[in-house]
């Protein structure tokens, strides 16, 4: 695997990671009422989408590697463009419905291709 694919990979398993510290213990009602976590959730899925954006770029494979890639990057542009649509109880569900099986995804092709 390139370097420049396994760095965009490896920022992704590292948002993935993040994602979970910051919600671990944490239920929906603490999300929506804590405004520096709900930062915090976005900017990660920000950073996921946008990582993967740019692997799949490099590397069309990608694509296929990842359950819902076209919806992840979609998800961030919606969280950077439009930010004042965005439903707080739709991102929280992502973490707990959607997060777990993209960590280990990402996580399988790094193990496959290398480490950055």
């Amino acid at each position: 695997m390139p370097p420049e694919i396994a760095k965009y990979l490896h920022d992704a398993l590292l948002a993935c990671r993040l994602l979970e510290d910051f919600t671990r213990g944490k239920s929906f009602a603490d999300y929506q009422s804590d405004d520096l976590l709900r930062a915090g959730v976005e900017r990660e899925f920000i950073t996921i989408g946008e990582a993967l954006m740019q692997a799949a770029r490099l590397d069309p494979a990608v694509v296929q590697a990842v359950t819902g890639m076209r919806q992840i990057i979609g998800f961030r542009n919606v969280l950077v463009h439009g930010y004042a649509s965005i439903h707080h109880a739709t991102v929280w569900g992502v973490v707990g419905s959607d997060l777990p099986r993209l960590k280990q995804e990402v996580a399988e092709l790094l193990a496959q291709g290398g480490t950055p």
